[in-house]
């Protein structure tokens, strides 16, 4: 009776108790609420218990002992909380434990785990937000189990690697993520016949073996955000590979190529140097590689032509020189594929191959040295773009008069993260979301001159549109009312005139607005979504504007301004000041509104 949509909100009858004579019971991923009813205990023989992905609060009911039969007990992604019963230790059938995704406290002990002699699978991860929960069991324990997989994440385990771990040699699958332990990964480890293994997010030191041949193919291998050092390990049989945030410095290993298996490289945020490897075109089932912020130098590799598979590549903030571009075939089309090189010593015009490369969903350019003016092709081939970002390049000229922003994506491939860089007051702040952030054209800080073309109001599922800081004339275009996804509108610091269009008080998603620094006249709208625009900082030197709101009882990023100059800080490019306003939403990613 799993996924069916049932329960309402309605509670687990007390009556369930009274089938007996029941082996299996499947409620899983209905709207079940309330408490577990203490009646459970009477299912005696009751084998599989599964109640996951329902809304279930309070804790196990301590008889839950009484399931002496139970082999499979899954209560996760529900709203349960209090401590885990002592009672579930006595459940010497049970094989596999699934607590993951609630509120527990207290303190899981080698007691709850005293007679599970036959349990294979554990799970019990949490929200990384604060917990009130630990493991805690004796360095010297021996467990009864012997283990295929253990799950953990967000909350204590030890400060130490677990030693205990050591005793499971059937281990296959080990998450400890952000549990706390500030150590070396122990040599017994490496021996072990891993298919997945993440210790995220730790304080593991020290250096890892350089050639690593796991037994069979590991899927994936997650070190990341951890202090290990020393050059970049080079491990074969591993698909997905995740060491960023780290310490690792040198060049990339010279035979990378030799690591066939490799899906998806991920080693930025770490002190990598010299240039990447023309070998890496050996790695034709590389799907995503991440290098962000190293110290890379050298071209950008010209053979990676055959990597059919690739649809991500992220190589900002390093140090390289020359833009050459993976050349797409039209009769290739790859979708959801990103392209990121901002924060390099790139120069010169966009490369006119770039028009063949079919990038999907987001081109990154930003805050580099591309002069010329914006070609007309980023509008008519790139079709189905979501992020565009040009910002901080010396770009002249008028905006295409076609610019096309897809409005169809999915969650993407969750291997790859997307990173947005933010600048306020010149430091630099980093958000990463798995999903793609709103539909997004940047233009900010170029040259540009000349009208906003017309034809941008057709983008009706744009979520944000920054053209500040450039030398844009003319009126904000009439039809911009028809832009009816906009949340996020900046035109700030540029010599727009004219009023502003009516219309625009239409656009009920627009939620930040800045309008500052231009020659605007007229009224100011007052209906609509305009009605709660309330910060007359918005508008500031635009000397023809009437119908200002007064100043509400709040600081704005003006006061703000004047705060900071008396601090004795700059703007950063001394022409205009830069202000965000960042929301985050959880419920389908981290949505970021920028002012840049």
């Amino acid at each position: 009776m799993g996924h069916n949509g049932f329960g309402g909100g309605h509670q687990l009858p007390g009556s369930l108790g009274n089938f007996n004579n029941l082996r299996s019971l499947d409620l899983s991923v209905n709207s079940f609420d309330g408490p577990l009813p203490n009646s459970i205990q009477h299912l005696t023989n009751l084998e599989i218990f599964d109640l996951h992905g329902n809304f279930l609060s309070g804790p196990i009911p301590m008889g839950i002992g009484n399931m002496l039969r139970m082999k499979r007990l899954d209560l996760s992604t529900n709203l349960m909380n209090g401590t885990i019963p002592n009672s579930i230790g006595q459940l010497g059938e049970l094989a596999e434990l699934y607590l993951d995704w609630n509120s527990w406290e207290g303190v899981l002990s080698e007691i709850h785990f005293s007679n599970l002699s036959k349990v294979e699978g554990f799970s019990l991860c949490l929200s990384p937000k604060k917990q009130s929960f630990r493991f805690h069991v004796r360095p010297e324990w021996i467990p009864p189990f012997s283990l295929n997989y253990i799950y953990i994440s967000n909350y204590s385990v030890s400060s130490m690697f677990p030693n205990w771990l050591r005793t499971q040699k059937r281990l296959q699958g080990i998450i400890l993520k952000n549990v706390g332990i500030s150590d070396s990964i122990p040599e017994w480890l490496w021996k072990l016949d891993i298919e997945l293994l993440d210790l995220s997010r730790n304080q593991l030191y020290g250096k890892l073996p350089n050639s690593l041949s796991f037994s069979s193919t590991a899927l994936l291998v997650d070190l990341s955000f951890n202090r290990l050092e020393g050059r970049l390990p080079l491990w074969f049989n591993v698909s997905w590979l995740f060491l960023g945030n780290n310490l690792f410095s040198g060049p990339i290993p010279l035979n990378i190529g030799d690591s066939s298996s490799l899906e998806v490289l991920h080693v930025s945020g770490n002190l990598l140097n010299g240039s990447i490897p023309s070998i890496m075109s050996k790695l034709e089932g590389l799907v995503a590689v991440d290098l962000l912020n190293n110290h890379l130098s050298g071209k950008l590799p010209k053979n990676w032509n055959d990597l059919h598979r690739l649809y991500a590549i992220d190589l900002s903030k390093n140090k390289l020189i020359e833009l050459t571009v993976v050349n797409r075939t039209p009769e290739f089309r790859v979708s959801h594929t990103r392209l990121k090189l901002s924060d390099n010593n790139l120069s010169g015009k966009l490369s006119p191959s770039l028009q063949n490369c079919m990038w999907h969903h987001s081109l990154d350019l930003g805050n580099s040295k591309f002069s010329g003016e914006i070609p007309k092709w980023i509008g008519e081939r790139m079709s189905s773009l979501q992020h565009l970002r040009l910002r901080g390049n010396m770009f002249t000229g008028d905006i295409p008069e076609r610019l096309s922003i897809g409005s169809d994506y999915d969650k993407g491939y969750t291997a790859y993260s997307d990173h947005m860089e933010l600048v306020l007051k010149g430091q630099d702040l980093e958000f990463e979301s798995i999903l793609p952030i709103v539909n997004l054209i940047n233009f900010s800080s170029n040259n540009l001159w000349g009208e906003i073309p017309e034809g941008i109001t057709n983008l009706s599922t744009l979520g944000t549109l920054n053209l500040s800081r450039n030398q844009l004339t003319g009126k904000i275009p009439q039809k911009i009312g028809a832009m009816q996804g906009l949340e996020t509108l900046d035109l700030s610091c540029n010599r727009l005139s004219g009023p502003i269009p009516p219309r625009m008080s239409s656009i009920t998603s627009l939620s930040h607005l800045n309008l500052l620094h231009n020659l605007l006249s007229g009224p100011i709208p007052s209906t609509n979504q305009f009605s709660t625009f309330n910060d007359p900082s918005i508008y500031e030197a635009n000397w023809g504007l009437c119908g200002i709101p007064s100043s509400a009882n709040f600081s704005t990023p003006n006061d703000q301004k004047h705060k900071d100059d008396q601090d004795g800080e700059e703007d950063e490019d001394g022409r205009c000041m830069t202000w965000f306003f960042i929301s985050f939403q959880w419920d389908f990613g981290l949505y970021v509104a920028v002012w840049l």
